[in-house]
């Protein structure tokens, strides 16, 4: 709040005159601005942004700011909107990228593998021509010629008698995902989101 004197002469009067402005500051928000706040409660004419519905007879000029684009039915309530464990991003399409209106809802915490992304694929697999002379597979190869002993160490063959390709059809690489889902979400730091109850309502330019 500013004052502002003057002196107004009217004839031999003089009369001393004050002009009381208001001076708008960041601290004065918006009807229906967003802010982020360290603290865990929010502030008098503030609420958290968690998605609560609210009368259209008690808020009717929020209401008129922002509608149902967050949920509600329009006719006896509003909803805020819901930033919790989200991050808000511009609406609308930018250069090369999809369009986002205002109140829509993308992405997920955590994402799981499907067939179509895990397609069908070759792995190379190492072989010997020889006779196998051990049961375990560590530290050795497929043997061509296998009884008990499956498998053969390297060292015991020459190394030309290695073979590098082997019949896809005796090899199986099925779909192992098993449907688990692993975490999707960047590195984080969770604050909470307010919106003004309360304030100056927002003319357009």
């Amino acid at each position: 709040m500013c004052v502002l004197h003057g002196l107004l002469h009217l004839g031999r009067q003089r009369i001393t005159i004050q002009i009381k402005r208001r001076n708008k500051s960041m601290s004065d928000p918006y009807l229906g601005e967003i802010r982020m706040f360290g603290g865990d409660y929010a502030p008098e004419n503030w609420h958290f942004c968690d998605g609560t519905l609210l009368p259209i007879s008690g808020y009717d000029a929020l209401y008129s700011l922002i509608g149902t684009a967050y949920g509600g039915d329009g006719i006896n309530n509003f909803a805020l909107p819901d930033l919790r464990g989200r991050l808000p991003i511009g609406q609308g399409q930018g250069t090369d990228l999809t369009n986002h209106p205002v109140g829509e809802k993308n992405g997920t915490e955590t994402v799981g593998l499907t067939l179509a992304q895990t397609p069908a694929h070759t792995h190379t697999v190492n072989a010997a021509s020889g006779t196998g002379t051990q049961p375990s597979p560590e530290n050795g190869v497929w043997a061509s010629l296998a009884a008990v002993n499956q498998f053969i160490t390297p060292a015991e063959v020459k190394s030309p008698s290695i073979i590098h390709d082997m019949n896809s059809a005796a090899i199986g690489t099925g779909y192992q995902a098993g449907g688990a889902a692993h975490l999707n979400m960047m590195p984080s730091f969770p604050l909470s989101f307010i919106i003004a109850l309360q304030g100056e309502y927002p003319t357009r330019d």
